[in-house]
C-alpha cells in the first residue's frame, strides 16, 4: 500500500519510528522546524522537509505543511508519533482524504476517544467502570465535590490538567488548564473529574487490526508522576495480580471494540486503595512508555503498527502473548527538580550514551545541539530490562549514572534518588506522592550539597593548566570555586600528576592515573575512581558516579552576584510570555505577576514583596530568554 513513510513528529519518537521503518524496508521522510534543523531525526531519515518556524503552532501543528511535505516527497503514509497531531481526528481524516494512509486508528475512533467526555460515555455503555465527572462548570463541580481534577478534553500527557482543592480555586484552574490545552493541542475544551486520592495509574496496551481482532499486551504502571505527568513507568505492575490483569485487559479490549479500534492504543485506568479500577481515558496512539511493553513481550510495536496500517492481521492472538522479566523506563527531562521542576534550556555540550546489557536509550538529541523552549522537556528515555524488578532497577540506576549530560540541568539525580526510595522499592507510591514531597519540601527535592571530594577533584583539574603535571618542583595555586550558590576557597599544591587540595580544614590528595579525551581515571586519597569532565569557557562540567556539577573559578576582584532585588521581576526560564500584569497594578508578596510557557509547561512568576508595577519590559506573546527583566516594581519603604 505504501513504501515511503513521513513521520509527522520530532525527537526520540521520530528516531525510533525511522529505525523500525527502515529495518522493514520503508523509505522515511522527516519533518523539522527552524529549531530542529540539526536534530538527529533529520539526519537519520532518507529525506527531510522544513515545515516552518520554531513554535509548534507554526510547524509541527500545521496540517497543510505536513500534507505538502508528504506530496513533495512521494510519501504514501504518515505516522504521527505521539503528541502534536497524533490524536487529532481532523488531521487523520485529512490524511485519508489526501489519499494517504494514516498509521493510527480510524478518525471516528480518535474523535470519540479523543474527547474524554464522549469516551467515558462510550466505555460506560460497554460496561467499563468510569470515574465520575462532567462538564466544566461550578454546578458540576459542586455535584462532584472537592478535591477534583480539571482536565483538557483533548490530548494527554498531563497537559491542561489541574488539581483543585476548593471551590474558590476553580475559576483560575480552569483558565490556566484551558490556556495550556489550547497551546498544546489546539483545543481548550475542559471537563471535570472526581479526584481519586492515593491512586495508582495503570494502563493497558491494546492492539487491533482491520479484521476485527483486538488483543491486549498487558499493563504498565505509571504511578510515579510529577504535575500529573509520568516520570517512571514499568511493566508489569508490581501490584497487579494475574486475575486483576485479566479483568482490566478484558475491559480495555471492550473499550477499544466499542469504537471499532485499529492499531496501537492505550486504555488508562486509575486504581484506588481498595483495588477498584476506573477508566480515565484512551490514548489513540503509541505511548512514550511503549518500550517497557516491548521489553517484556519481545515485540516491536511500531512494526505492528506498520503491518496493521498495511492491512495485515495481528501477528499473534491473545493466547500467544507472554511476558518475560521486568522493565522500567525513566524519562530524562531538561528540568530542575530542585526548583519545582522548572524547565531548562541550553546547549548540549556532552551527551555520549553507551550501550549496556539490558539497557536501551531512546534519545532525540545530539552533542552540539541545543534544548530549546519550544517543545516537551523530555529529551531521552532510559529503559532497563531484567529478570526481576530489583535487577531492572539496578540496571536503570547504573545507566543513569554512566551517561551524564552536560550543558543543561536535568532530572537525572532525582530519578536515581527516586528509584532508591523505600516507597518505590515497596511499590507503595501513589500519583500525587512526588507533588506532596514538593509541597512539603521533602529532602529528596532539596538541592544536594556538592561532595567535598568532587570539589577537590574539580580544583585539581582547574589548577592543572596553571601548574602542569610534568613540573619537577611543586607549584601552588589558590582559587575560589563556585558551584550553585556555594563558593569554596581552596589551595592546590601540584607536583607531577599529584595534587594536594586544602579546603581550610581538610586535605585531599588527587592523583591522575590516565586521561583519555573527556574520561579521567584518578585516585582520591588512594581510592581509585572514574570521572567525565569537560571544560567549556570558564566552566568545568564534572560527573562522578551519580553526581554531576558545574564549577566556575571566581577570579580575584570579581564582583559577587547581587542578591535578588524585589523591585526587578526576572524571567527564570526561556519561553513565551503568556501574561503580565499591567503598569499600575498593586501586588502582594506571592501574587503572580507574569506567566511564561516553556516546553509546554507554565511557569508562574510571583512578586517577591508587596508593591506596584511601575513599568513592564515585555508584552504577552514575546519570546523571552532566561534572566530577562520583565517588569519593575515600586516597593514601599519599610516603616
Amino acid at each position: 500500500m505504501f513504501n515511503t513513510i513521513l513521520i509527522a513528529n520530532r525527537g526520540e519518537i521520530a528516531c525510533r519510528i525511522i529505525r523500525t521503518a527502515r529495518a522493514l524496508g520503508y523509505r522515511t521522510v522527516a519533518v523539522f522546524s527552524a529549531a530542529d534543523a540539526g536534530a538527529p531525526h533529520v539526519a537519520l531519515a532518507d529525506q527531510a522537509v522544513n515545515i516552518g518556524a520554531a513554535p509548534a503552532a507554526e510547524s509541527y501543528l500545521r496540517r497543510d505543511a505536513l500534507l505538502a511535505a508528504a506530496r513533495a516527497t512521494g510519501a504514501g503514509a504518515i505516522h504521527p508519533g505521539y503528541g502534536f497531531l497524533s490524536e487529532n481526528a481532523d488531521f487523520a481524516q485529512a490524511v485519508r482524504d489526501a489519499g494517504l494512509v494514516f498509521i493510527g486508528p480510524p478518525p471516528a475512533a480518535i474523535a470519540v476517544m479523543g474527547d474524554k467526555s464522549r469516551a467515558k460515555a462510550c466505555v460506560a455503555a460497554a460496561g467499563v467502570p468510569v470515574v465520575p465527572g462532567g462538564a466544566a462548570n461550578a454546578a458540576e463541580a459542586a455535584r462532584i465535590g472537592f478535591p477534583l481534577l480539571v482536565k483538557a478534553v483533548a490530548g494527554g500527557g498531563g497537559r491542561g490538567m489541574r488539581l483543585v482543592e476548593a471551590p474558590e480555586a476553580l475559576e483560575a484552574a480552569m483558565h490556566a488548564a484551558a490556556r495550556e490545552a489550547q497551546s498544546a493541542f489546539g483545543d481548550g475544551a475542559l471537563m471535570l473529574e472526581r479526584f481519586i486520592p492515593r491512586g495508582r495509574h495503570i494502563e493497558i496496551q491494546i492492539f487491533g487490526d482491520s479484521q476485527g481482532n483486538i488483543i491486549h499486551l498487558g499493563e504498565r504502571d505509571c504511578t510515579a508522576q510529577r504535575r500529573r505527568q509520568k516520570i517512571i513507568e514499568e511493566a508489569p505492575s508490581p501490584i497487579v495480580t494475574p486475575a486483576l490483569r485479566a479483568r482490566m485487559g478484558a475491559d480495555a479490549v471492550n473499550a477499544a471494540r466499542a469504537v471499532g479500534y485499529q492499531g496501537a492504543g492505550t486504555v488508562e485506568f486509575i486504581l484506588d486503595a481498595d483495588a477498584n479500577y476506573y477508566f480515565l481515558e484512551m490514548n489513540t496512539r503509541l505511548q512514550v512508555e511503549h518500550p517497557v511493553t516491548e521489553a517484556v513481550t519481545g515485540l516491536d510495536l511500531v512494526a505492528w503498527q506498520l503491518r496493521v496500517a498495511a492491512g495485515e492481521p495481528l501477528p499473534l492472538s491473545q493466547d500467544d502473548i507472554t511476558f518475560t522479566g521486568h522493565a522500567i523506563e525513566a524519562r530524562l527531562c531538561a528540568e530542575d527538580p530542585f526548583n519545582n521542576f522548572a524547565p531548562q534550556t541550553g546547549p548540549v555540550l556532552h551527551w555520549r550514551p553507551q550501550p549496556a546489557p539490558g539497557i536501551r536509550i531512546d534519545a532525540g538529541i545530539a552533542e552540539g545541539g541545543a534544548i530549546t523552549p519550544f517543545y516537551d522537556p523530555m529529551i531521552a528515555k532510559f529503559i532497563a530490562h531484567g529478570a526481576t524488578r530489583a535487577e531492572a532497577t539496578s540496571r536503570l540506576i547504573a545507566a543513569l549514572r554512566a551517561n551524564p549530560l552536560f550543558g543543561v540541568t536535568t532530572n537525572a539525580a532525582f530519578l536515581i534518588d527516586l528509584l532508591q526510595t523505600p516507597e518505590f522499592t515497596a511499590a507503595s507510591m501513589h500519583t500525587g506522592m512526588v507533588d506532596e514531597w514538593s509541597a512539603a519540601a521533602a529532602p529528596i527535592l532539596a538541592q544536594p550539597e556538592t561532595p567535598r571530594g568532587l570539589i577537590a577533584l574539580a580544583a585539581a583539574l582547574i589548577a592543572a593548566p596553571q601548574t602542569g603535571f610534568r613540573n619537577r618542583g611543586p607549584a601552588i595555586v589558590t582559587l575560589k570555586l563556585q558551584t550553585g550558590d556555594t563558593i569554596t576557597p581552596l589551595t592546590v599544591i601540584t607536583q607531577h600528576a599529584v595534587s594536594t587540595v586544602h579546603d581550610g580544614d581538610h586535605t585531599t590528595v588527587i592523583q591522575q592515573i590516565s586521561r583519555q579525551g573527556r574520561e579521567l581515571v584518578f585516585t582520591r586519597d588512594a581510592i581509585q575512581g572514574h570521572a567525565i569532565f569537560l571544560q567549556h569557557g570558564a566552566t568545568l562540567h564534572l560527573a562522578e558516579s551519580d553526581i554531576s556539577a558545574s564549577f566556575t573559578e571566581i577570579l580575584p576582584g570579581a564582583t559577587p552576584p547581587p542578591a535578588p532585588d524585589p523591585s526587578r521581576l526576572i524571567a527564570p526560564v526561556s519561553g513565551t510570555l503568556l501574561s503580565i500584569l499591567p503598569a499600575g497594578a498593586e501586588v502582594a508578596a506571592g501574587d503572580i505577576v507574569a506567566v511564561i510557557e516553556a516546553m509546554k509547561i507554565e511557569t508562574r512568576i510571583p512578586a517577591l514583596s508587596p508593591g506596584r508595577i511601575a513599568r513592564t519590559r515585555a508584552a504577552p506573546g514575546a519570546q523571552i530568554t532566561a534572566k530577562t527583566l520583565l517588569a519593575e516594581l515600586d516597593i514601599p519603604e519599610a516603616s
